[in-house]
C-alpha cells in the first residue's frame, strides 16, 4: 500500500501564495530565498517585497528587534536582494543604521521609525548615511514614533 504524501514543491504556486500570505513577509523571504529557484521566485513577488517590517511587534504594542540570526542574513542576503522592490520599511532604532547601511532603496516611499532615541535619530538625520538615502526617495518620513521614554 502506497502512502499519499504530498510536499510543498507539488503545489501549485497559487495555493502556495495563499499559505505563505498567512506568514509575514520577513517570515517568507527569511525562509525561502536560497532554497530553491521557485521558492525564490515566489519570494521575490511584490506580495512579500513591498512592504516590510523588520521588527517583532509584542502584544502590549511595543516593539523589539528581530532575532540576531535572521538580521544577519537580512543585512547580508536578503536586503541587498530585495532592495529595489522595497516601497514601504517599518524599522526599530536597534537595526536602523544597519538596515539603511546595507541597501539603497530607491523605491521607498515610506519610513516607519520605531523607539527610536531622539539623540541618536538626530546624529542620523546629519550623518552622511541618511543625506544618501535621502537623495534615493527616502524623503518623507511618515511616522516617527518615540518610544515612551523620549517623551
Amino acid at each position: 500500500m502506497e502512502s499519499a504524501c504530498i510536499g510543498l514543491n507539488n503545489l501549485p504556486d497559487e495555493i502556495l501564495l495563499i499559505i505563505f500570505q498567512k506568514l509575514s513577509n520577513i517570515e517568507v523571504l527569511y525562509s525561502l530565498i536560497g532554497v530553491n529557484k521557485r521558492f525564490n521566485r515566489i519570494a521575490h513577488d511584490s506580495i512579500f517585497t513591498s512592504s516590510l517590517t523588520l521588527m517583532k511587534c509584542l502584544p502590549d504594542e511595543s516593539v523589539s528587534p528581530l532575532p540576531y540570526l535572521m538580521l544577519g542574513q537580512l543585512f547580508s542576503k536578503i536586503l541587498p536582494e530585495i532592495h529595489e522592490k522595497i516601497k514601504r520599511l517599518n524599522i526599530e532604532s536597534f537595526s536602523m543604521q544597519c538596515v539603511l547601511r546595507c541597501a539603497n532603496y530607491p523605491n521607498v516611499k515610506e519610513l516607519g521609525l520605531y523607539n527610536v532615541d531622539l539623540e541618536i535619530f538626530k546624529q542620523f538625520v546629519t550623518s552622511k548615511i541618511f543625506y544618501l538615502n535621502s537623495q534615493m526617495n527616502i524623503i518623507r518620513l511618515i511616522y516617527i514614533i518615540f518610544s515612551s521614554v523620549y517623551h
